[in-house]
């Protein structure tokens, strides 16, 4: 009976605490509320950041099953970093250029599906006074479906004339198209894209994938010799050859047949390294990772910060909140609360600041992440995980930072703070 007896006393003596503690907060409204601060902005920026670095790499998990696991690019020199077109390393410098020859070269093998070269620019699209921003204009064929998923919603792609003859033909994306021509049938229309003119022949509504930034989409496809002939491409970074192998054929095998066929295309001898590089979804995926990694170390560095100035509002008001009420301690004292009573009593304090200040940050966080993703047009949704430590970090600052102010409370002497003024 006696365990039982102890259980319930401690019970209300908690119960006890926590109203002592929350009536304390109550009677302190405008510094409560400033020391929460601190800790909504630490919690906030990780739950927004955490949801839209998900988000980002959900999709580009979804772009890769819409290409195939298979699918690999050759590129002329592969970097986690874009490299300078105006002041390229030796190395790269002195590899050729991926050319619409050694993509016939590749799309011959019987190991291959697809292969076809493609470039890419930014620019912008206009129509008789109306244009967008700048966006992604692709160079490539009627087999980007192939690599990056989607249709065409209207119109069709590009003959074999158009596409051998250069000719100025493009595919809008149906975003674009809307915001050009709104009710107007967009086919047959005559666009300008960096200020020259091309006839609209399609509408292709995407996919979305991880070669367009956040926030600039495709525009649109137009045939890769147009791109070639009227724009400058910079064939360091944007140029590249998707090669899609045949259903039945490993990654490996495939790019050891085009690897074997460029290196005799480049009459390369033995001992000479490859003069290109090929670069498969694996790898697009562990680059995204390294650099999702630095950007989730940088955001942790950042939002602890706000949450240690929070956790150290947090002690320096609980500091302040002992010295204010040394007179209420003596009295509790007095009538017989003990020194855990006490320590409990604003370590409870400690944790309803930063509670609060958690919960509060996990909603502001949720909504600015949801704002940023619909902004970015990406499908993202916070991590639970996240979420859940989140709470445990923001009550724990809490614990932590108060456990000094509250030690200070449960130490002093009950006589001197009956006389404390």
């Amino acid at each position: 009976m006696r365990p039982l007896r102890s259980r319930f006393r401690l019970g209300d003596q908690f119960r006890e605490n926590v109203g002592s503690a929350t009536a304390s907060l109550a009677s302190a409204k405008g510094r409560s509320a400033l020391t929460i601060l601190g800790v909504v902005l630490g919690v906030s920026t990780v739950m927004a950041m955490a949801t839209i670095v998900s988000g980002v790499r959900d999709q580009i998990v979804a772009t890769i099953e819409i290409a195939g696991p298979t699918t690999f690019y050759v590129m002329k020199a592969f970097s986690q970093t874009p490299v300078n077109p105006q002041d390229v390393p030796a190395w790269i410098r002195n590899r050729p250029d991926l050319t619409p020859e050694d993509a016939e070269i590749i799309a011959k093998l019987p190991e291959i599906k697809y292969a076809s070269v493609w470039g890419q620019i930014q620019n912008k699209t206009e129509y008789e006074g109306e244009h967008t921003n700048t966006g992604v204009i692709f160079g490539a064929d009627q087999g980007y479906s192939e690599i990056y998923g989607g249709e065409l919603a209207d119109g069709r792609w590009f003959t074999q004339s158009e596409q051998l003859g250069a000719a100025p033909v493009i595919v809008l994306s149906v975003d674009v198209a809307k915001k050009l021509f709104g009710a107007i049938q967009p086919l047959d229309k005559w666009v300008r894209v960096g200020g020259r003119p091309f006839r609209v022949v399609g509408i292709y509504q995407e996919a979305a994938n991880i070669f367009q930034p956040p926030g600039q989409a495709t525009h649109g496809i137009m045939p890769y010799r147009t791109m070639d002939r009227q724009f400058t491409i910079d064939k360091t970074n944007a140029l590249f050859i998707p090669v899609k192998p045949r259903p039945n054929v490993t990654v490996d095998d495939a790019q050891e047949a085009v690897t074997i066929a460029l290196r005799e295309s480049r009459r390369l001898r033995p001992g000479d390294h490859n003069s290109f590089d090929m670069v498969t979804q694996d790898q697009i995926l562990d680059t995204f990772n390294k650099i999702s990694g630095v950007f989730f170390l940088v955001m942790i560095a950042l939002s602890s910060v706000a949450l240690l100035v929070g956790g150290i509002g947090v002690m320096a008001v609980m500091m302040i909140s002992v010295t204010d009420r040394t007179r209420e301690i003596g009295i509790r004292k007095a009538v017989g609360a003990t020194r855990r009573d006490i320590l409990q009593q604003f370590l409870i304090e400690a944790a309803a600041l930063t509670g609060t200040g958690g919960v509060i940050g996990i909603v502001i966080g949720l909504v600015l992440g949801r704002v940023a993703s619909l902004a970015m047009n990406i499908h993202a949704a916070t991590p639970i995980e996240i979420t859940l430590a989140a709470v445990i970090v923001s009550v724990g600052i809490g614990l932590v930072f108060g456990v000094l102010p509250a030690r200070r409370a449960a130490r002093l002497d009950p006589i001197e703070s009956l006389r404390y003024e």
